[in-house]
């Protein structure tokens, strides 16, 4: 087994890190929240020769799913994730567009497998625990390798901030809950990608992120 890696592709007007995560010897891997920008994404791939078997969302804010149906065409894989609590923020993601006056091929997503709490999902030999973690969105997923102590949080947990709540579905006290319940338990050490902006590490965010505090 190779080591786990992870590359990044900004994608849409909100900067999304739309987030490769791959075996370094095999090249095989998963793509994480592809908003927008498929061509982009697309050229990664063939730049670096990787091949990704599934595409795994976050949350079903657009800037995290809006491309999500049109990779699946393209590569003919499947849309894992999020939890089915947003299914409905999936099923309108054309009127989101139209809200924010994206256009661009963004289409309403309905995935092929929703997620829950203790499920896992897995590529090679990397396999992933499943966190429910709402609050930013009724669905937020995250997805945590154990042995290599890496967490992709999406929009839950920034570099010195937290998610947005003032979206439909947010609830600003579940998402303090999420992070203090299940993600720093996971422990200090633990490094994480996010949905915007540079990752940390959870024990620098226990400490130093005013929200947590």
């Amino acid at each position: 087994m190779g080591k786990l890696n992870a590359g990044i592709v900004p994608v849409t007007p909100f900067e999304q890190n739309c987030t490769i995560l791959f075996d370094d010897d095999s090249k095989a891997g998963v793509i994480v929240d592809p908003g927008g920008d498929v061509g982009r994404i697309l050229a990664a791939l063939d730049a670096h020769a990787l091949t990704v078997g599934q595409i795994w969302i976050t949350h079903g804010h657009i800037d995290h799913a809006g491309g999500a149906m049109e990779l699946k065409e393209a590569l003919g894989i499947d849309i894992v994730g999020p939890h089915e609590a947003d299914r409905t923020l999936l099923a309108n993601l054309e009127t989101q567009a139209r809200r924010y006056g994206l256009d661009g091929g963004v289409r309403n997503c309905v995935p092929d497998r929703y997620l829950a709490e203790g499920d896992t999902v897995s590529f090679g030999d990397h396999v992933f625990d499943v966190l429910h973690c709402p609050g930013h969105a009724p669905g937020h997923v995250v997805y945590f390798n154990r042995q290599a102590r890496f967490a992709h949080v999406g929009d839950v947990l920034f570099n010195g901030s937290i998610g947005r709540t003032d979206l439909p579905g947010g609830d600003h006290a579940a998402l303090i809950g999420s992070i203090k319940d299940k993600l720093l338990p996971l422990g200090d050490d633990v490094g994480f990608l996010c949905g915007h902006g540079p990752g940390g590490r959870f024990g620098e965010e226990r400490l130093n992120n005013p929200f947590l505090r």
